[in-house]
């Protein structure tokens, strides 16, 4: 007669089950409000980033007060000086895009390889992505959550929300975040009344605002106002 096997143990399996269990319900819960979050600010403007408030920490470690120099202004209150100076300065294709240039993601990934600075491997809406709902870093999850965050907002805002949005909360100087603030600070006007040369000379600070200024401008950041305003003359108006 044949023995009978004894029970295999079941004791691990409870635990592997609860495990996937609560990583389910936390992955689901994570899809629920990301989604909520996203199509919230679609309608309701962003009232403070993580950048911002990790800026006013690193202020206060310094022995500086707190600031946060910002003023919201809407789309079609903006000067189109302004618009079409971003798009020329960081994202030319962004009209025609769904969120990733993958061709300038190809020449980061190269530039990466031979052990160059990285540059220009992120669209607006990537950047958007990043100032809104994310923290400031360049660690691959971080990149894999910015990827994720661009797919949302790509989904559910349109062009016109994304450069709104783009252009009312990066940063453009020490304590300094938006057009409308950075306006104010370098010329002394609204971002309605920047004539080409103000917004091309604005958008050239964009990749390093704290040490790049309009006030001060190096011959580099010149040549960059040069090449942006060579660019917003080969773009043309800007069809939303």
């Amino acid at each position: 007669m044949a023995k009978k096997r004894p029970p295999q143990s079941k004791s691990k399996n409870p635990l592997f089950k609860k495990i996937i269990n609560i990583a389910s319900k936390v992955f689901l819960y994570f899809l629920f409000v990301s989604v909520i979050w996203v199509v919230a600010y679609r309608f309701i403007n962003p009232p403070l980033t993580l950048l911002m408030a990790l800026r006013n920490i690193e202020r206060k470690a310094d022995g500086k007060s707190f600031k946060t120099e910002k003023k919201w202004v809407d789309f079609e209150d903006m000067s189109n000086n302004m618009k079409r100076a971003a798009v020329s300065a960081e994202d030319q294709l962004f009209l025609r895009h769904l969120g990733f240039d993958m061709k300038a993601i190809e020449k980061a990934f190269a530039s990466n390889a031979k052990g160059k600075k990285v540059k220009g491997g992120s669209t607006i809406s990537q950047q958007t992505a990043k100032n809104v709902f994310l923290w400031p870093g360049r660690s691959w999850i971080r990149k894999g959550f910015e990827a994720y965050f661009t797919l949302l907002i790509e989904i559910f805002w349109s062009k016109e929300r994304i450069l709104e949005v783009y252009l009312n909360v990066i940063e453009m100087g020490d304590g300094i975040y938006g057009a409308e603030a950075a306006a104010q600070e370098y010329y002394g006007k609204s971002c309605v009344k920047l004539t080409k040369r103000q917004a091309a000379l604005i958008a050239a600070c964009f990749p390093n605002p704290r040490r790049w200024t309009p006030k001060n401008a190096t011959p580099y950041i010149r040549h960059r106002q040069y090449l942006i305003l060579r660019n917003m003359n080969r773009l043309g108006p800007l069809d939303f």
